[in-house]
């Protein structure tokens, strides 16, 4: 039980973190779903890179204003675009999850 404790308070010292960093003025909020469920729904001011294009443009994310969050349908494709991206060497990049809950987190 007291694994489990210790777990649940890590879990929401994570997603206090990331409430801070998707609120963070200078975020980018990077969208990696395909173009089509991109326009059906998506967080304000947020960009679209299809997680297919995420390798082409490193480049692109490198310079885009920190902390980056990337988001996606649930989390799962846009947490192989943060690893991706930080194994080549874009920093401050993090896994927001499903855009839903990127969107419902935002109070900028």
């Amino acid at each position: 039980m007291k694994a489990y404790l210790s777990l649940c308070a890590n879990k929401q010292l994570i997603m206090s973190n990331l409430l801070d960093l998707i609120n963070h003025e200078s975020a980018s909020i990077v969208d990696v779903r395909t173009p089509e469920e991109f326009m059906s729904g998506n967080v304000v001011n947020s960009i679209n890179i299809p997680l297919n294009l995420v390798p082409d443009n490193v480049d692109k994310f490198k310079e885009l204003s920190k902390p980056i969050i990337v988001c996606c349908l649930s989390g799962g494709r846009s947490g192989q675009a943060a690893a991706f991206l930080s194994a080549s060497g874009v920093e401050e990049v993090y896994n927001g999850g499903g855009w839903m809950e990127v969107k419902g987190a935002l109070v900028r």
